[in-house]
């Protein structure tokens, strides 16, 4: 069953807040990173590429956790578990919309001179735990 995020902490995802996205290590243990989010409805969206790390554990196996914290006031938190989903489809538009929204830019010019592939990864949640 879908869980829904809360209004009161849907703006920050909307913000630009920093998150880490916890997929899981073959042998079980958990591999982590700080990620740049988006939210589309109630699904959390984030962008990689192809042969990352965090890609490969969640085609293996698509469960993932998003942990976010605003800077405003770090001792609050969201926990978004939940099943992933992921496709190149729309992969660049994403990275350089969170370009945008991070860092000002018009477009995310770290691949340039690459042959990465953008994937977007789509978060649904399963759990949501947030403050009230």
């Amino acid at each position: 069953m879908t869980a829904e995020l809360p209004e009161n902490v849907q703006a920050w995802f909307d913000a630009a807040e920093y998150a880490t996205i916890a997929t899981i290590e073959p042998d079980g243990r958990p591999q982590l990173s700080v990620v740049w989010v988006a939210r589309d409805g109630n699904d959390i969206l984030v962008s990689t590429t192809e042969g990352r790390r965090k890609h490969t554990n969640m085609v293996r196996d698509p469960r993932a956790t998003v942990l976010l914290w605003p800077k405003e006031s770090p001792y609050t938190y969201v926990e978004v578990r939940g099943t992933v989903t992921m496709t190149p489809e729309g992969g660049r538009e994403l990275i350089d919309a969170l370009a945008n929204k991070y860092m000002g830019a018009d477009r995310y010019t770290m691949d340039d001179g690459t042959d990465n592939v953008r994937v977007v990864v789509r978060i649904t949640p399963d759990r949501v735990v947030a403050p009230r």
